[in-house]
């Protein structure tokens, strides 16, 4: 007996995969940039996704060579093609 729903998002695969998802389907600014509230407002309230799963998600995209996070944390960079969803 389960108490709790799936999070579709719990595993940082998914969530990275749309995050990246997220990003490509946002106009960039100049230099290519991405403002991280463009990908983090409809992950958190649209998806309901949670801020650690956000994190994690991020994490997991720029490890992979995804994306690439600003140190300022302000904006991200698409660098390259976006993964197939699976």
């Amino acid at each position: 007996m389960k108490h709790t729903e799936e999070r579709p998002y719990a595993d940082p695969e998914a969530a990275a995969r749309k995050l990246v998802e997220l990003a490509a389907n946002v106009e960039a600014v100049q230099d290519g940039r991405i403002y991280i509230e463009r990908i983090n407002a409809p992950f958190l309230f649209k998806l309901k996704g949670s801020g650690s799963e956000f994190g994690a998600g991020l994490k997991h995209v720029v490890e992979r060579g995804w994306l690439q996070l600003h140190e300022s944390g302000t904006y991200v960079r698409l660098l390259g093609p976006a993964p197939l969803a699976q």
